[in-house]
């Protein structure tokens, strides 16, 4: 007779250490799962250290069959996305279960009781606090090695997930473009490109490192006008930016951090922050700084080949003016000149037409899909963001 499932909220040290540790467990015969940092895991999930926490609030839970960790998850409640969009939803998040439908029902349900407790309508994710970090559930892609910030499943967690009825809310997209493909994009491209300064008044720079704190503030009034009717928006907060100021240091490359904005005023317009694909770096490190992850580390530059376009955006009363025409056509000039030949684009959203056909035009082409689930709670009304 199987020993049933017990469900518990993380407690000390030792308990951290396990909810750290299972994914490693779970996955390190796979050739492309890619290792976390465990330190920077450990500070991530630090409610003292992670600026989630000034505007949400989170709970860790482990699953236990005899005493033997086989997954776990959070719950959390992201308050600046509730009063973003007026509603009350909670979210699920570092999802990790073995081959297990019952581990991984107990778990979503110490989730929604949690949520339920915290007065929240209905449950999305998985997202690791938001969806800017990694979110959703491979279901297209198991071939790839995920980028930075891309999550990797075996096949199981969406055959699972659905299993014990949990539904599609989203799914979000990761388009693969590059360099040697540029005669796949459609000529308009670089006519638009062209137009952007010569008709538009409109240059694009370099971040500079020396000020990345400030250009970060530029970053986010493009970002907070650009994706402010997005089905998963939140503003950036000062902390926020703060804290991403730092993370970018370590991967900055002034080739891939850019900024557009008009030369008459200097009114920023549009940006883009592409990072070459420290997952390449961090599969050597095998999760850790000594004895040899640090050197690695310090010899990044010469072991990443790709990148990964996380944010390219343009206010919308400038859309028309071939920014993003101009912050495709930079992206594929940097391509020409530095190590990385190309990479991945995303994740867009599905429902994001304009992006997609932009990326369409771009010769690109959907090389992996994330799907983020919801479940909406008994008695709940359905509330959902534009999308």
């Amino acid at each position: 007779m199987a020993v049933s499932v017990e469900v518990s909220p993380v407690a000390g040290g030792s308990d951290l250490k396990r909810f750290v540790d299972l994914p490693f467990r779970l996955h390190a015969n796979h050739p492309l799962w890619v290792p976390p940092l465990k330190l920077e895991r450990y500070l991530f999930l630090n409610r003292r250290m992670n600026a989630y926490f000034t505007h949400g609030e989170a709970e860790y839970f482990l699953a236990r069959r005899d005493g033997r960790v086989v997954g776990r998850v959070s719950a959390q409640v992201n308050h600046a996305f509730n009063e973003q969009h007026d509603t009350r939803w909670g979210w699920f998040g570092f999802l990790e279960f073995e081959d297990d439908a019952e581990a991984l029902a107990a778990l979503l349900d110490a989730a929604e009781q949690w949520l339920r407790a915290k007065g929240c309508e209905r449950m999305v994710g998985p997202a690791d606090f938001s969806m800017n970090d990694e979110s959703g559930i491979l279901v297209e892609g198991f071939e790839i090695a995920p980028m930075i910030r891309q999550p990797w499943h075996p096949p199981y967690y969406q055959r699972l997930i659905e299993q014990v009825g949990m539904t599609k809310a989203m799914d979000l997209l990761m388009w693969k473009l590059e360099v040697t493909e540029r005669d796949k994009v459609m000529p308009v491209i670089w006519e638009l490109a062209d137009k952007a300064q010569s008709e538009h008044g409109i240059r694009v720079r370099p971040m500079e490192r020396r000020h990345l704190r400030k250009e970060m503030d530029a970053f986010a009034e493009v970002y907070n006008s650009a994706w402010a009717k997005n089905w998963d928006f939140v503003p950036f907060s000062k902390k926020d930016l703060d804290a991403y100021a730092q993370e970018l240091h370590l991967v900055y490359d002034r080739n891939w951090f850019m900024i557009a904005e008009r030369e008459d005023t200097g009114e920023v317009v549009g940006m883009a922050i592409t990072i070459p694909d420290v997952n390449e770096v961090l599969a050597k490190m095998k999760g850790r700084l000594l004895p040899l992850g640090w050197w690695h580390f310090l010899n990044k530059a010469r072991i990443m080949t790709r990148v990964r376009v996380g944010f390219l955006g343009v206010k919308p009363e400038y859309q028309h003016t071939g920014i993003a025409a101009k912050l495709y056509q930079m992206h594929f000039d940097a391509a020409e000149a530095r190590p990385q030949k190309g990479g991945e684009m995303g994740w867009i959203l599905e429902t994001n037409t304009p992006m997609n056909r932009g990326m369409e035009a771009m010769g690109g082409t959907v090389v992996k899909r994330y799907r983020v689930y919801e479940r909406v709670f008994d008695g709940a009304a359905a509330q959902t963001p534009a999308a």
